[in-house]
């Protein structure tokens, strides 16, 4: 595994992973995944690229502080401030779920320092969040529930996001809930949930239309949580796009299919070299 590297953004440490050099590629990740989930496409991307993989603030092994604003505009924000801080002017982003919300609003608030965009089964519109966690979000549920609860239920829930069962495997399972397996990671994975709304994606639905920046749309055919309805709307909506449905796949594409992911990535890639 490569050696977890920080910085620190608004007094924060995030923590990423980096690998390769060349024209640099952020891959975002989701909820409630890690830059980990990256782990099968970073080696492959890094032959061409200087990939960098960050934990999002209140994810995997950046810090959880209590009562911080965790929003996906609060991640796009630091997500630039992280650019900058790595002395990296411009970027192609390649974003899961959230980190596709997060990758919208970096594009449309900050379009000088995205160059492609590679939006994965991305949060967009009013697709979010999914249904399964709002029994969670119900009050006095927090406080009620061990962590070996919460985590339990987190295992019932990561299997419905894979079209075949047997990929997510424990050692898989391990990987996305050991940051959340104690009581500073359950409590920070409450209050990213609390701000799973679609205000901020909705807010900028308009705007999708006028990027400049080619656009890759890859979808699951069978994913459950973001619906596939919702691939052929950002198509529609960003001018320069173009989709590539997957099959066999649900939400976390990349770990049931990561050398289709990686090769997509990087056909996208090939002309965006700067």
């Amino acid at each position: 595994m490569n050696k977890t590297q920080y910085v620190t953004v608004e007094g924060h440490q995030i923590a990423y992973q980096e690998m390769g050099e060349g024209t640099p590629l952020l891959l975002l990740h989701g909820i409630p995944t890690n830059k980990f989930l990256w782990r099968n496409v970073m080696p492959k991307l890094a032959a061409n690229h200087r990939v960098i993989t960050p934990d999002l603030l209140n994810f995997g092994e950046s810090d959880m502080p209590s009562d911080t604003d965790v929003s996906i505009n609060a991640q796009c924000r630091i997500m630039i401030k992280f650019m900058n801080t790595l002395g990296i002017a411009k970027a192609n982003i390649a974003a899961h779920d959230i980190g596709g919300g997060v990758a919208q609003l970096m594009a449309v608030n900050y379009p000088e320092k995205v160059n492609g965009l590679i939006l994965i089964d991305s949060v967009c519109f009013d697709s979010w969040p999914v249904p399964e966690f709002e029994p969670l979000l119900e009050p006095g549920v927090e406080e009620k529930m061990s962590v070996k609860e919460f985590v339990d239920t987190l295992k019932d829930f990561m299997p419905n996001g894979v079209y075949d069962k047997n990929v997510m495997t424990d050692e898989l399972m391990k990987i996305y809930l050991t940051p959340w397996s104690n009581e500073q990671g359950k409590a920070a994975l409450f209050s990213n949930m609390r701000r799973l709304n679609k205000e901020y994606t909705q807010a900028i639905a308009g705007e999708l239309k006028s990027l400049p920046h080619e656009t890759l749309i890859l979808w699951g055919k069978e994913d459950k949580f973001q619906k596939p309805k919702y691939a052929p709307m950002l198509e529609e909506a960003i001018p320069n796009s173009s989709l590539i449905w997957l099959d066999k796949a649900a939400h976390w594409v990349i770990d049931e299919h990561p050398n289709k992911v990686s090769a997509l990535i990087k056909e996208f890639m090939a002309d965006k070299m700067f």
